[in-house]
């Protein structure tokens, strides 16, 4: 009796004990470079970053109220939520099996005999005995699979990965949101920039026309100089709906960001205001920082942990399942003694199963899992190499973009001083209307190049604290894990 009542003890000690089949992870090991590739030519600094919150460095309560209203509102970002929610309750789901489950049942039923079934109808029933009864049962049966192996130890591991790589899937999608809503933000004060600028010249355009078509009245020139003007003028209008249209849709996609209907911005950010802009000064770090500050990087590691976890669950299936199972009840056919010490009943014992022969279904299964593990393991490494990838094409496009700038800035200054020649000349006698007007197309074409090239640096900077995995907070506890 003492031997049977050894067997749950043991079988409960083995589930604590029990070895945990499948590899055990190790982080992947990675040899960032020393340095970037590309020389910090664009007033960056090595210096340790600190862009948690970058889009304060430019300084536009506009921007800062955008972005924040995005962070509470997106659709992207609250499905990503959602799904962290749903990591950490696939947790529960894995770690449930790790304790035994009870049902209880209760049931009454009246049933009827055959008086000529083998043993009743050869032996018969005593007098007044009836082949009818009623039968009264309810009571409790458990059961509890035993963790001898460890493969729910490794499926409550996954899932603890799984949970991670959720949530930092989410702040890599708050990353793409904040550098998503800045670049449209600067995109649309770019466009109204260049309206503003196209404006100017239609106005100053317009001027130029009725010069020449005052000087052609008066006999001084011919009508060619007075249509060669207009030709000019239509041409820098026809700017205007395309640039129009660009600012509407900048706003539209704005309005989507924030989770609202496209035209629900049009009246706030209808009022012309700068490009945002900050002192080139940038702090980029090294290329080991973004290891941890990547968001995406950080996934996918924890997505090769869970993978590697489900190879143990997996091989799990290759040894016996140990259980305990048990059920104690009351059962009478007189409900008048249902409840009484007699009516008891029960039973307890161990069980093993252990699968035999499944024509290699859990063989199969375990390359299964260590297929996946290995693509795992591959897109860990390819998001690390894109990460650098798109830090170094961020240095040498916002580098380059500056350079480019300050040329162009050079340009309008030297396009101005054509115009204003052009016409002095022109005035004196000294040179024919069409230098005036190709001077004057030539400050507006250098005019808006110098625009676009400010929205360029701004939205290449914005690039670049992307890359760097600027916009969520880096110094994150540890993640909470739902019980």
């Amino acid at each position: 009796m003492k031997a049977h009542r050894s067997i749950p003890v043991l079988l409960a000690g083995l589930s604590v004990v029990g070895c945990t089949v499948g590899p055990d992870y190790a982080a992947p090991p990675s040899n960032p470079p020393t340095q970037w590739s590309e020389p910090l030519a664009g007033g960056e600094t090595g210096g340790s970053p600190s862009i948690a919150t970058w889009w304060k460095n430019f300084q536009d309560p506009e921007l800062d109220s955008l972005i924040e209203r995005a962070v509470q509102s997106n659709p992207d970002l609250r499905m990503a939520e959602a799904k962290v929610r749903e990591a950490r309750a696939q947790r529960g789901v894995s770690e449930a099996d790790l304790w035994p489950s009870v049902d209880a049942a209760g049931s009454t039923s009246r049933a009827r005999q055959s008086e000529h079934q083998p043993l009743l109808g050869n032996a018969g029933l005593p007098p007044g005995a009836t082949y009818e009864n009623n039968l009264y049962q309810s009571g409790f049966d458990a059961s509890w699979e035993l963790d001898v192996f460890g493969g729910t130890r490794r499926a409550v591991e996954a899932a603890d990965a799984g949970i991670a790589a959720a949530f930092y899937s989410g702040r890599d999608v708050q990353v793409t949101l904040a550098s998503e809503v800045a670049r449209n933000y600067a995109e649309l004060r770019g466009y109204q920039r260049r309206l503003a600028i196209a404006r100017l010249n239609i106005t100053a355009q317009r001027d130029t026309v009725a010069v020449a078509r005052n000087r052609f009245r008066q006999g001084v020139t011919s009508n060619l100089d007075a249509e060669q003007a207009a030709t000019v003028l239509t041409q820098t209008e026809a700017q205007v709906p395309t640039l129009e249209t660009g600012l509407q849709t900048a706003i539209h996609r704005l309005g989507v960001l924030l989770g609202q209907q496209p035209g629900a911005l049009m009246a706030e950010l209808a009022t012309d205001a700068p490009i945002p802009a900050e002192t080139p000064h940038v702090p980029v770090g090294l290329p080991s920082d973004l290891l941890l500050r990547r968001p995406d990087i950080r996934s996918a590691e924890r997505q090769l942990a869970a993978a590697t976890a489900q190879v143990g669950v997996a091989t799990a299936d290759l040894f016996p399942k140990f259980s305990l199972t048990g059920d104690v009840g009351l059962q009478s056919i007189s409900s008048g003694d249902w409840f009484t010490g007699g009516s008891r009943y029960w039973s307890i014992g161990p069980t093993v199963q252990w699968r035999i022969f499944d024509a290699g279904r859990v063989r199969a299964n375990i390359r299964v899992q260590n297929a996946r593990q290995e693509q795992a393991l591959v897109t860990y490494e390819k998001t690390v190499l894109s990460s650098f990838e798109d830090v170094e094409n961020a240095l040498v496009a916002y580098a380059k973009e500056q350079t480019r700038n300050g040329s162009l800035q050079q340009a309008v200054t030297s396009s101005r001083n054509a115009v204003h020649i052009s016409r002095q000349f022109y005035d004196n006698g000294l040179t024919n209307f069409i230098n005036v007007l190709d001077a004057e197309r030539s400050l507006y074409r250098a005019q808006d190049d110098l625009v676009q090239s400010d929205q360029a640096v701004t939205q290449d900077l914005i690039a670049l604290y992307k890359a760097l995995g600027g916009g969520w907070e880096e110094s994150m506890p540890d993640l909470p894990v739902e019980r």
